[in-house]
């Protein structure tokens, strides 16, 4: 019996009408299905569900005997996900009930089919290439989820003023950012907070990290693509006494002149994509590529 593990958050309106459909499709796969405890009584709470849940089994974290790991939202939900998961290698199945959905790919108009091809095997596993950070001094609230599936960031605090962030990688000076701050993105999130910010679409099988400058007084300042085997130090400082950072949508503060190292992380993140799915294709559908009337 194939175990599965169901999370959420209802960020999107009306996305609780496709919880239905997801749980008769587990149901006739008689899959053994876990719902993340906050996810249930929230799910008890929508009218039009019945409330019928009392048999099913609830987990807070998860082990590797889950099978697969069902995020019901959109990218915003996955990146949540990606912390329950962490380095388990469990594949995570991302079904779209928001509105953009880079990550998420399965269409909830059609999702009692995908489950059902999914729960028989027909589907094929993007590994995605996540980001760690340390500290110097260690801070605690960023352990033990030091981790990034999309990107992490440096960001200006209780100011107006820019940051300046001091850039070495490998160990070589690259650039002092005078700026809104810097992000530090993956393949996977450069279709993010990276690419509203000038960064290039980069392919998430390709070996490379992007650095891009939130806003920079430095108009010579672009962003870089370099190779995701080096490591990447920063060194943050201006008016204000503090700055924040962000690892995909956690976020904390750190001290002026804390030494920020980040590198690839030693694991990865599987998602599951069905067969007719790939990244040129969702590339097209999301940003609206070859759609100029003019074509």
């Amino acid at each position: 019996m194939i175990k599965v593990a169901l999370y959420g958050q209802f960020y999107h309106e009306n996305s609780e009408q496709y919880i239905q459909p997801i749980l008769n499709a587990l149901k006739e796969e008689e899959a053994d299905v876990y719902i993340e405890a906050n996810f249930l009584e929230i799910i008890k709470k929508q009218k039009g569900i019945p409330n019928s849940f009392s048999s099913f089994k609830t987990f807070e974290s998860l082990d590797p005997s889950f099978d697969l790991f069902f995020s019901i939202g959109g990218d915003g939900t996955i990146l949540k996900s990606v912390t329950f998961v962490g380095d388990l290698g469990i594949p995570i199945v991302g079904i779209n009930t928001g509105r953009l959905g880079f990550l998420a790919t399965i269409q909830k108009e059609n999702v009692a089919e995908s489950i059902h091809k999914i729960l028989e095997g027909t589907y094929s596993i993007s590994e995605r290439t996540l980001l760690s950070i340390e500290t110097e001094p260690n801070y605690a609230e960023l352990q033990p989820l030091n981790f990034a599936l999309n990107e992490i960031a440096v960001n200006r605090k209780n100011t107006t003023s820019m940051i300046k962030v001091e850039t070495e990688v490998d160990g070589e000076f690259l650039n002092s950012y005078w700026s809104d701050g810097l992000i530090i993105a993956t393949p996977t999130g450069s279709t993010g907070y990276s690419l509203s910010c000038g960064g290039p679409v980069i392919d998430p099988g390709a070996n490379s990290i992007v650095i891009t400058p939130i806003a920079p007084h430095n108009l010579n300042a672009r962003p870089l693509v370099i190779p995701d085997n080096v490591e990447i130090t920063l060194r943050v400082s201006g008016r204000e006494e503090s700055y924040l950072i962000s690892l995909d949508s956690r976020i904390a503060t750190l001290n002026n002149d804390t030494l920020v190292r980040i590198k690839k992380s030693p694991f990865t993140i599987k998602l599951v994509q069905l067969k007719n799915d790939t990244f040129i294709k969702t590339l097209r559908k999301k940003l609206l590529w070859g759609e100029d009337k003019r074509n």
